[in-house]
């Protein structure tokens, strides 16, 4: 069943995971998008609301890549089996992507043109923690 170096379909197993979230993230973008009327952003591209948004924003940047830094200097001291958890680099990054969200989300409420666009931010966000948070818990859907 298996080969020595584990499963030998594990490599087009991750790819159809992978494909299949951010097909969903895509789709449910499109939906959200089209439901409140809202335009199309560039495809990875950041654009910030104002100058206060793009402050705040590469505050929140900068900070994380310190705090990854600063974790990773303080674990690699210390027992693997010691290590603090809020230094882990997917909890740094999983605060990263709720504080970096939640900040455009109020900028977006705030300043945009479209008031709406605050609404695909907040949803996008959520969609996106409860898909990680269902590949977590079934073992990435079974592939691991």
């Amino acid at each position: 069943m298996y080969e020595q170096g584990g499963d030998p379909d594990f490599w087009w197993k991750w790819m159809l995971m992978m494909a299949t979230v951010i097909l969903s993230v895509i789709v449910f973008n499109a939906i959200m998008r089209k439901l409140l009327n809202v335009e199309r952003q560039k495809f990875f591209s950041y654009n910030h609301i104002n100058e206060k948004h793009k402050k705040v924003d590469w505050t929140i940047r900068i900070s994380t890549v310190v705090v990854l830094l600063l974790g990773f200097a303080i674990n690699s001291t210390r027992n693997p089996t010691d290590w603090f958890w809020f230094f882990q680099p997917w909890n740094i990054l999983l605060l990263f992507l709720i504080s970096s969200q939640t900040a455009k989300a109020i900028m977006e409420r705030k300043y945009a043109e479209n008031r709406n666009r605050y609404k695909v931010t907040i949803g996008e966000t959520v969609f996106i923690l409860a898909l990680f948070v269902s590949l977590y818990l079934t073992d990435f859907w079974g592939i691991v």
